[in-house]
This record gives structure tokens, C-alpha cells and sequence, in this order.
């Protein structure tokens, strides 16, 4: 068993590898319009999540309860507000990311969460104070290295890897700041109200309820593999890691969906773009070095 850090560090890695693969999922229902996976992502979601809390985690929810009742008025409102964000946050990440793979490019999906590590480890810095060291600092400068070398696309694709790496690089620091609540339930939380922002959009612009069976068992996949487990993983490994080191982990995300897009959908890659991957693998061992040393050690 994994135990100290090795465990959040575990918890870290799995999540963006998993993510890393959902363009296959979402390539195979490209029929379905952006808006509509999300919807019924978000709504399956809720559904799960909430029939899993209330059929074995009432005692959780009942201790979140007590502890949220505890605290001032004004902790309370910060608390409510933070949730809010998170919420608004992981919803634009999860269409923008949906809208990008479907009808902009699987490189800009890509792209994004090359440029997210960055962002995250910038916020880190300055809004938690998290310390760089020379040797992250050195890990930063390779991934903008790579990031220089693979940026040689379109405006718009920029763009839009941009605006997806700005919603979760904020999402992660958020999630660093609320503390003392139960992941999982605060996960339900969040997914109501990401489905209260969109049941406005569903009820007035959403096509007929969709019977396709394929449709289904992929959003059934898409709720359960790549958003309850990815971000309850996500949530968990916060607990034990600085956003700093976790955003960087996000590289994982790119250079598995290079891998997906290369094997999987046939796409062309050329030597630069080989080399700026590799460069991108090894800004992730130096950036974690330290923590890979401790899994090492722990199963010695």
C-alpha cells in the first residue's frame, strides 16, 4: 500500500492520464452537439454522485452539515462563494475542453493543459505563497520551452487553449483554498450547482431527449470515468500536495492525448513536436522529483 505522500502523488498522476484519453469518447459522439454531452455529463453525474452519498455517506454529509453550521456568518459566505467559483470554473473548463475536441482541434485540447501547468504554478505563487525552488523553477522554464516550440498553430486554437487552461488552472487553486469538507460530498455540491448553470440553457435550447443506446453508455463512461473518479482523485491529492506540483502533473493530460491522437486517430506529428513532448516529460520528473524519490523509496 502507498502510504505518506506517495499516495497523493499517485492520486495526482491518475486523473490527468484519464483525461488525457476522453477525446475517444467524445470523437465517438461528435454528432451530439457541445452543449448537449455536457447537459447530460453534468445530470448523470449528479445522479450518481448523490444516490453513492446518500445510500452510504450520510454520516459524511451529516459531519460537512455540522461543521458548515459552526462556523461565522462570515465564513460561511467565503465558503459558499468559493463553491460557487468552483463550480462556475470546472463548468466552463468541461465545454470549452467538449467545444475544443469536437469542432476546434484535438491540438488545442492538447495544447491547453500545456499551458495550465504554468498558470497553475503562477497562481500558486502568488495567491498561496507556495515556494518554487530552483530545481521547479528550472522544471517551468523546460515546459515553456516546449510550450514555444508547439505553439506554432493558429490564433484560434491559441485562443482557446488559452480559455481552457484559464478555467482549471483557478478551479485547482480554489480547491487548495477550501479545506476541512469532505471531497466527495463537496464534488455533489458542485455538481448541482454546475447543473443549476446549465438547466436554463437545457430547457430552452436543448434538442429532443436523445434514446440512442451508443449516446448513453458513453456519457454513462464520460460521468463516471473521466468526471466522478478523475475529480474526486483531483480533490484528494490536493490534501497532501502543493497546486504547484499537482499543475504541473496536469502535463500528463497533453502527452497522453498526443499519444491518443497519434496512434489512436492516425494524426501526423513531426520531429519538433516529438522533441517538445519529451521536453515536457522531463519538466514533469524534475518538477516532482522529490516526490517520485519518496514512492520509489516507499515500495523498497
Amino acid at each position: 500500500m502507498a502510504s505518506g505522500k506517495s499516495k497523493y502523488f499517485i492520486a495526482g498522476i491518475v486523473p490527468y492520464i484519464i483525461w488525457g484519453t476522453m477525446s475517444v469518447p467524445l470523437r465517438n459522439i461528435k454528432g451530439f452537439s457541445p452543449q448537449e454531452i455536457l447537459y447530460y455529463r453534468i445530470f448523470v453525474s449528479i445522479i450518481m454522485v448523490w444516490a453513492t452519498i446518500l445510500l452510504f455517506r450520510r454520516a459524511a454529509l451529516k459531519k460537512d452539515y455540522t461543521f458548515l453550521a459552526s462556523l461565522d456568518k462570515a465564513k460561511q459566505i467565503k465558503l459558499v462563494l468559493l463553491t460557487l467559483l468552483a463550480s462556475f470554473l470546472i463548468t466552463g473548463n468541461w465545454f470549452t475542453y467538449i467545444y475544443a475536441v469536437n469542432s476546434v482541434s484535438l491540438k488545442a485540447a492538447a495544447f491547453a493543459y500545456m499551458v495550465c501547468p504554468l498558470l497553475t504554478a503562477l497562481c500558486g505563487f502568488v495567491i498561496l505563497k507556495e515556494q518554487l525552488t530552483r530545481a521547479k523553477v528550472i522544471a517551468i522554464g523546460i515546459a515553456f520551452v516546449s510550450i514555444a516550440l508547439l505553439a506554432t498553430g493558429s490564433l484560434h486554437e491559441v485562443l482557446w487553449a488559452v480559455l481552457i487552461a484559464s478555467f482549471y488552472a483557478v478551479y485547482v487553486i480554489v480547491l487548495k483554498v477550501i479545506q476541512h469538507v469532505d471531497k466527495f460530498n463537496f464534488l455533489g455540491i458542485q455538481l448541482i450547482l454546475s447543473g443549476l448553470m446549465m438547466l436554463p440553457m437545457y430547457l430552452t435550447n436543448a434538442a429532443h431527449f436523445p434514446t440512442d443506446t451508443f449516446f448513453w453508455s458513453h456519457i454513462f463512461l464520460i460521468a463516471v470515468v473521466f468526471t466522478i473518479i478523475p475529480l474526486f482523485l483531483n480533490a484528494y491529492a490536493l490534501l497532501g500536495m502543493p497546486s504547484s506540483a499537482l499543475g504541473i502533473l496536469i502535463y500528463l493530460n497533453p502527452i497522453v492525448a498526443f499519444t491518443v491522437a497519434f496512434f489512436y486517430f492516425k494524426e501526423q506529428i513531426d520531429l519538433h513536436q516529438l522533441f517538445a513532448y519529451l521536453l515536457l516529460l522531463l519538466s514533469i520528473v524534475i518538477f516532482n522529483a522529490h516526490l517520485i524519490k519518496s514512492v520509489i523509496n516507499k515500495k523498497q
